[in-house]
């Protein structure tokens, strides 16, 4: 039984944003940012218990009004009239581009030998919710099919020698952890709202959580008798907003002062002033007025801008609130003037005769049930919270140790390495996927098993039915898939920590430099390793990891000084990148050496370092040379490196500033 929506415990800006997007649809869906445990998905599960039936046709695979039956629905001619709950469709991350979109009826196509549709997610999606749990782990190409049915509100589908298109109109609804990587920017701008949640911080609330949880755990149905009431008075509260919707009045002024105050922010397109308009609106209607309000223009701020405004890839989403307050004034704003003869010194003081203020206070409102939007603002993170930053009250570094910057760096220049073998899945490279979009289909090879989800349906039962007589597929006329996405790397950062590296500072721009790789592979999926090589000895400082936030402290007060056993750094990447591939044959390796080049650990420690070098060339490993060193004066030592390396050099300065091209590709791929 589904956990009540009113029985949520201190989550009251979540619960206020899937309200207004239930109240109104156009809104276009809300974003769920939290940890682990918040209960993201526990929210969005008892929302659609609140939600009014709908009216379609029994049988209807599409959900289609009785009165606009989609084109190819074959039912809704002569069904009669019925009501269902208003759907709920999740889509699973590791969900088939043909499980979301619909493909070829297999069925039809091998019991009468016809080509017909078999509608997916999105049809029985239309007029409800689709719900994506974690979100920002959802495969490219699944992302650019949800992109195009949120976009047209229609769902176009040419695939398989089947033509088709559907009404898709959907609330979209996400949930994600932030620390798994972050969302698309164009799949981030189709949600309306966006809201941050993390576990109460107070002790009673939290315990007044667990003790619900187990109450419900222990007898589902007298929990939810127990909240009865209140998720009655949230369901038929939600559908009188939704009747008092098209009368609320939202003013020119307020319009003009939504335009301002998304300008000052310097959110991205219109989308922004359009959803916070609405929202504006459904707040308005939510609390039984005709009128919108400084309080609800304000709260549809909060809702609608924090992920639209431009910032840093561990920025965290945000707006200052202090200044969005200045932006709105005290006042209901003036309304803008007729015409442009108007002396604008003439009439009264606004001052003095203008509308008198409105906001939370005016209104005398009643206690109202868990769950409503209207509550205070969720709480900021604090500055120990927020990602690359590093506490005052911290001891300062050691003797020999050097901070990284703490300012957000600039974008890597992007590094890939295209190849032709399958992959891990991820965001990086262009190469063959277990899960990527289907590029052609190909008889089997000899000896070889497909996946089940790679069998290629269409083109199978047509080389069957090629031969004369009743279809019998056989594995002469088995296609495959051949599937190509985006891949995940394992990124060694093997960096120079000794003496050679010369003054603190050039350190300090090594670190930034690496800081900034560090934000690429965050936001790519990959997995790092950070290895470093001083004195006689080379360290694995970070075994392989997702956790990228890990090797960026485990980098800011890094040890410094020494000899340069450069041979010894590469002999240890190596090393990690051998381990590795036992465990994850499938995960390309990427390696960034930082380095100016100089060996001094041994009489013969540039020849051993060359050695080292080639190697990895011949493991088939592609790497990149950044240059670190600086003056007039080069001795090309590590652009010697890199060409044993078989890999590109660049210098520090360029490699920071990010003027090179965009994509340094490493390897054409084999």
């Amino acid at each position: 039984m589904t956990y009540p929506f009113s029985a949520l415990v201190g989550q009251e800006r979540l619960t206020a944003a899937l309200l207004l997007g239930a109240v109104d649809p156009r809104i276009g869906g809300v974003l769920v940012r939290g940890s682990k445990g918040s209960a993201k998905s526990t929210a969005v599960r008892g929302l659609a218990a609140l939600l009014p039936d709908i009216a379609t046709r029994a049988g209807c695979g599409y959900n289609c009004p009785p009165d606009h039956p989609a084109e190819l629905c074959p039912t809704c001619e002569d069904a009669p009239v019925q009501h269902r709950p208003t759907p709920l469709v999740e889509l699973p991350v590791g969900a088939s581009e043909d499980r979301l979109i619909g493909s070829i009826d297999l069925e039809r196509a091998l019991t009468d030998r016809v080509r017909t549709f078999q509608p997916g997610l999105l049809a029985r999606a239309h007029r409800g919710l689709l719900y994506v749990d974690e979100v920002n782990l959802l495969d490219d190409h699944l992302v650019d099919a949800l992109l195009d049915a949120a976009a047209m509100g229609v769902n176009h589908i040419e695939r398989e020698g089947v033509s088709a298109r559907h009404p898709a109109r959907f609330q979209l609804v996400g949930t994600m952890n932030p620390e798994e990587g972050e969302l698309r920017p164009q799949l981030l701008d189709r949600f309306g709202l966006t809201v941050e949640t993390a576990a109460p911080a107070d002790a009673s609330d939290r315990a007044e959580v667990v003790r619900r949880r187990l109450a419900h755990d222990g007898d589902p149905e007298r929990f939810a008798d127990r909240f009865a009431d209140d998720e009655r008075l949230l369901a038929e509260r939600l559908v009188a907003a939704r009747r008092l919707l098209d009368q609320v009045a939202l003013t020119d002024a307020w319009l003009v002062k939504i335009a301002e105050v998304c300008a000052a922010f310097g959110v991205d397109g219109m989308r922004a002033d359009i959803v916070t308009a609405r929202t504006a609106t459904a707040l308005a209607a939510w609390d039984g007025r005709t009128d919108v309000t400084r309080a609800d223009v304000r709260e549809a701020c909060l809702l609608a801008l924090p992920h639209r405004r431009r910032r840093g890839p561990f920025d965290d989403p945000g707006i200052d609130e202090d200044e969005l307050d200045r932006l709105l004034g005290d006042d209901e704003p003036e309304p803008p003037r007729e015409g442009p003869d108007d002396d604008p010194d003439d009439g009264d003081d606004p001052d003095e005769t203008g509308p008198t203020p409105s906001g939370p206070g005016d209104q005398g409102r009643p206690s109202e049930p868990q769950g409503t939007p209207r509550h205070g603002p969720a709480p900021q993170p604090s500055e120990a919270d927020a990602p690359g930053e590093r506490r005052d009250d911290l001891a300062p570094a050691p003797s020999g140790r050097v901070e990284a910057p703490t300012e957000t760096p600039r974008s890597a220049n992007l590094i890939t390495a295209p190849q032709r073998r399958l992959g891990a899945a991820g965001r990086r490279s262009r190469g063959r996927s277990r899960r990527g979009a289907a590029v052609r289909a190909r008889p089997l090879r000899a000896g070889e098993t497909p996946r089940a989800a790679d069998l290629a349906a269409s083109p199978t039962l047509t080389a069957a039915a090629a031969r004369s007589g009743p279809i019998q597929v056989g594995r002469a006329d088995l296609r495959h898939y051949e599937r190509s996405g985006k891949q995940g790397h394992l990124i060694v950062l093997c960096v120079d920590a000794s003496g050679s590296m010369g003054a603190r500072r050039r350190m300090g721009a090594v670190k930034g430099a690496v800081r900034a790789l560090l934000f690429d592979a965050y936001q790519r999926r990959d997995l790092v390793s950070l290895v470093t090589f001083r004195g006689r000895d080379a360290e694995t400082v970070l075994p392989p990891t997702a956790g990228v936030e890990l090797a960026e402290r485990r980098l800011a007060v890094l040890p410094t000084g020494g000899r340069t056993p450069l041979a010894a750094g590469l002999l240890r990447a190596a090393d990690l990148v051998e381990r590795h591939a036992r465990r994850d044959p499938d995960r390309r390796p990427l390696l960034v050496a930082v380095t100016d080049g100089r060996a001094n650990a041994g009489p013969d420690a540039v020849d051993e370092a060359h050695r080292a070098a080639n190697l990895l060339a011949a493991k088939d490993v592609p790497g990149l040379v950044v240059d670190t060193e600086s003056g007039f004066v080069r001795t090309g030592l590590a652009a010697e490196l890199a060409r044993h390396l078989a890999a590109p050099c660049v210098e520090l300065d360029r490699f920071a500033s990010g003027d090179l091209a965009r994509t340094i590709r490493l390897a054409t791929g084999r």
